[in-house]
């Protein structure tokens, strides 16, 4: 099942911001308090932390094919690091490789954890979109859109209710897919999914 489209560039874009700026932010950060001997000792404990937990974030990327590896990996990474930035993106990884293992209640459970930690941020509302298509794809339209109804980033607008049309038009409510699509298309969703425009008039000439 293939859950993983428009939104994947910009998690890839988080991914690439938090591996080139993670370690200077946290450097920044505590540099930035001021030059107390404490201070700098803390720097350096943060920046060695940060380090270790790159080199371990990228290891562990190697094992995104094989569930129980990639499974036994992210909890190692949890119990050994403090990095809430990359725990986030080992969920999004770990659900993936369990949605190609069809271990769709592992998906869930990782979603829902990206969904409900603090700062999430961006990565929220990615894993939110894929756990409505998920849902959508198991029989749950109604649950699915009630997870979509959470998704207030702006940025997510268009893969929203495109996700949204898509399970609206699966339980022919054709008149509020259309909306949806359309919606989408206003939101130039059409430069992030070109199926989006065969969608709309698929169902115009319905």
């Amino acid at each position: 099942m293939e859950i993983y489209s428009t939104e994947e560039q910009q998690v890839e874009a988080i991914k690439s911001f938090w591996k080139e700026y993670g370690t200077s932010i946290v450097v920044g950060a505590v540099v930035g308090l001021g030059g107390l001997y404490g201070w700098n000792t803390y720097s350096d404990m943060k920046v060695s932390k940060a380090e270790a937990a790159s080199v371990a974030y990228q290891q562990l990327s190697v094992n995104l094919a094989d569930e129980a590896a990639l499974l036994k990996a992210a909890e190692s990474f949890k119990a050994e690091h403090s990095q809430a930035g990359y725990e986030l993106l080992i969920e999004l990884m770990v659900a993936k490789s369990a949605v190609d293992a069809k271990d769709f209640a592992k998906a869930e459970e990782s979603l829902k954890k990206v969904i409900a930690a603090k700062d999430a941020a961006a990565l929220g509302s990615v894993a939110a979109l894929r756990l409505a298509r998920i849902q959508a794809e198991q029989g749950q339209q109604a649950i699915a859109l009630s997870t979509l109804d959470a998704v207030t980033d702006p940025a997510f607008d268009a893969q929203r209710e495109e996700i949204k049309g898509d399970i609206l038009a699966s339980q022919g409510e054709t008149d509020k897919a259309k909306a949806a699509y359309q919606a989408a298309m206003d939101k130039s969703g059409i430069s992030a999914s070109p199926m989006l425009k065969m969608k709309l008039d698929n169902l115009n000439q319905a």
